[in-house]
């Protein structure tokens, strides 16, 4: 009894509170829709009426449609249409997108769901920028816009479907195809048994009843018709179907019928007794048959002198014979589709005055049985994220080989590194394909809201599909993962990381111009390591919380204002940002080391790192400490060690390590050779 009431409870809360909503969704409607005189609810979707005309719809996409947002809950956008299909008004009702909730103002998705007003629903909808975009993006919100314009435009076609509006019915891509090796003997009447003749009867009575009897008085005793008499006894069958092609025609007939129509035709038979003629007398050589045609979802169609051929004989056993037949062509342009239901309508004109005339009609259900029809297996809706990867070809392929690149750079270090200048010049122009193409164009700037949206999606239903809404992130996320595991989290952190390359180019530069550099007594720079860890776990305990609000505290990260919105935002946003930057200049890095907390999510797993490909000498650390007071992110201990947690694998320790030049030990060995020589001492005695 308890759990009863719980679910009853529950049922009630949940109709009370649709209940509200479609009443909050009928006020806007109403605002918005001049002329409407009365409104219903049809399945949580407000229809508009003025008198018995729908003239407009209101509902709401999270009751038609689920597509998961960047937050992993979709986002609620009230839409309302037109009786011809447009969208008339569209906005945001609730959302929990954590790049809307700080950074970029909720207008700019207003705007943008405005901006759909005026669209058709069978329109193909181009985001983007530029020339060539129907609905200008919102910069650095990618996933958020791709997901708002899938539910608009999903939400938007299964209502007109559910309506038929623009052309569109709920069977509009179901087309059947008739089973031609489905064929046996049948009699009339047992074509009659088997549903596969349409049939209409009318008596004069029925018809009178649907004038009413005021036609009547306009016709002359002798003109009175008999009210049990029949007006018309109509059968109709589709000859496409052998069970009824080859029974009524014979095989002969059949496939001269078959060969004479065109593909996508349908051939009709028609065949009647009574007073009154399905054909008429009305049409004339390029007119139209205007007393019978074809319904099928509130799509009709007529037929024309062109599609009509005589038919005059019927062999099947047990043929009662009528007094008119005919066949007439549905041709391929109707879309008579077979596997839905269609109607036969029949026009009756009767006089209503001396010279007034009034028409009625009357109709006849048809379905072809299923076992005479092979149905398609039906279309799958091409997934979101297949969309996108489309659409985002040519950044995927240029991100993909730049990463191949990468890799070559780490596979052949120990070559390239002797070459010194060429590569510091290759290192320089990657960190500048990072900051332009991989962050501005691309929006390709992970952060640490990636790594918490993916720890709560482990634990609350997890699906691949909202990762792969955002093709560049998750190409990056998939070689981060791999060379975090082979290497550790330098790769990224010194490579791949939009922000990161700004910084070091910067005070690259800074150090060109002999700007004097500030450096930290390494005791304090080691335990200022620890700010950043301290920062992820502050982060990561608001996120099991909430995920919105771990989104908001983590703008500690710059990276949303110096790459996503490029500095387009607020200024105390921009002022931050800016502020790092100019610390790198006196400063290498300073925000990557001490506060970043994406470096730190990154270090954990980096900890199990396979490879350890950075060279040291028994010198390094004792006596020598070069490559330690060059390395300008202090990744290198005074012992010698390599920090592996905190090295950003530029390998300019590396390039020292094999410079006879400049590596002490090498300098060292280098001197003894010569002096061996000079002294003629055997060179494996030294």
């Amino acid at each position: 009894m308890f759990y009863k009431n719980i679910i009853l409870f529950l049922l009630t809360f949940f109709s009370l509170s649709a209940a509200a909503n479609n009443a909050e969704t009928q006020t806007w409607l109403a605002d918005i829709v001049s002329g409407a005189d009365k409104f219903q609810v049809e399945e949580n979707i407000v229809i508009a009426r003025q008198g018995d005309k729908r003239i407009a719809y209101g509902f709401e996409s999270n009751d038609i449609v689920h597509v998961p947002a960047y937050s992993g809950k979709p986002i609620n956008i009230r839409i309302a249409l037109d009786a011809d299909g447009k969208i008339i008004a569209a906005k945001v009702i609730e959302h929990h997108e954590p790049i809307l909730l700080v950074g970029i103002p909720e207008q700019k998705l207003q705007d943008f769901v405005g901006a759909y007003v005026g669209h058709l629903v069978t329109d193909s909808i181009q985001v983007g920028t530029g020339e060539g975009a129907d609905v200008d993006a919102i910069t650095g919100a990618t996933v958020t816009v791709i997901v708002t314009s899938e539910t608009i435009m999903s939400a938007v076609r299964q209502v007109a479907k559910r309506f038929s509006l623009a052309g569109l019915t709920p069977a509009e891509d179901v087309q059947a195809r008739i089973d031609e090796t489905r064929f046996e003997k049948l009699s009339w009447q047992q074509l009659l048994d088997k549903n596969l003749l349409g049939h209409l009867y009318l008596q004069n009575k029925t018809v009178d009843a649907a004038f009413g009897n005021n036609q009547q008085i306009y016709l002359a005793d002798d003109e009175q018709q008999d009210p049990e008499a029949d007006l018309i006894d109509m059968y109709f069958a589709p000859l496409n179907i052998p069970n009824v092609g080859r029974n009524l025609l014979g095989d002969a007939e059949y496939q001269w019928l078959m060969q004479e129509i065109k593909p996508g035709d349908i051939a009709i038979a028609v065949m009647a007794d009574g007073e009154y003629s399905f054909r008429g007398n009305g049409y004339v050589r390029g007119g139209i048959f205007d007393r019978i045609q074809l319904h099928q979802n509130n799509h009709s169609s007529v037929f024309r002198d062109m599609d009509y051929i005589r038919l005059n004989d019927v062999y099947v056993d047990g043929f009662p014979g009528f007094g008119e037949m005919a066949i007439f062509i549905s041709r391929a342009a109707n879309n008579l589709n077979l596997g839905q239901p269609w109607q036969m309508e029949l026009m009756v004109r009767r006089q209503t005055g001396p010279i007034a005339s009034e028409f009625k009609s009357f109709f006849a259900d048809y379905a072809v049985p299923s076992d005479l029809l092979i149905m398609p297996e039906p279309q799958q809706a091409v997934p979101l994220w297949k969309k996108v990867w489309a659409d985002n070809t040519f950044k995927v392929a240029v991100v993909g080989v730049a990463l191949l690149f990468l890799l070559v750079i780490i596979f052949a270090q120990d070559w390239l590194v002797k070459k010194g200048r060429s590569y510091q010049l290759i290192r320089r122009i990657y960190l500048l394909f990072t900051i332009f193409f991989l962050g501005w164009y691309c929006l390709g700037q992970l952060s640490v809201v990636n790594v918490f949206t993916f720890v709560h999606a482990l634990f609350s239903g997890f699906s691949w599909e909202l990762f792969l809404l955002d093709p560049v992130i998750f190409v990056l996320w998939g070689f981060v993962a791999l060379t975090l595991l082979l290497w550790g989290r330098g790769i990224f952190c010194g490579w791949l990381c939009p922000f990161g390359a700004m910084q070091e180019l910067i005070n690259e530069a800074a150090r060109h111009l002999k700007i004097k550099q500030i450096e930290l007594p390494f005791w304090l720079h080691e335990r200022l390591w620890a700010i950043k860890y301290i920062i992820l776990l502050g982060l990561f305990a608001i996120s099991l919380d909430s995920l919105a609000t771990a989104e908001q505290f983590a703008e500690v990260e710059p990276f949303k204002t110096a790459v996503m919105l490029k500095f387009d935002r607020q200024w105390w946003f921009v002022l931050y940002a800016v502020f790092l930057l100019v610390i790198s200049i006196f400063t290498r890095k300073a925000y990557c080391r001490y506060i970043c907390p994406l470096g730190a999510a990154l270090t954990v797993p980096g900890r199990f790192q396979v490879f350890n490909w950075l060279h040291r000498r028994k010198e390094c650390g004792q006596p020598c400490q070069l490559c330690a007071v060059e390395c300008e992110i202090k990744a290198i201990h005074p012992d010698g060690r390599i920090n592996t947690n905190e090295c950003h694998y530029c390998l300019d320790c590396q390039v020292t390590y094999q410079s006879d030049k400049k590596c002490p030990p090498l300098i060292n060995k280098a001197k003894k050779q010569r002096k061996a020589v000079a002294q003629e001492i055997p060179i494996q005695n030294l």
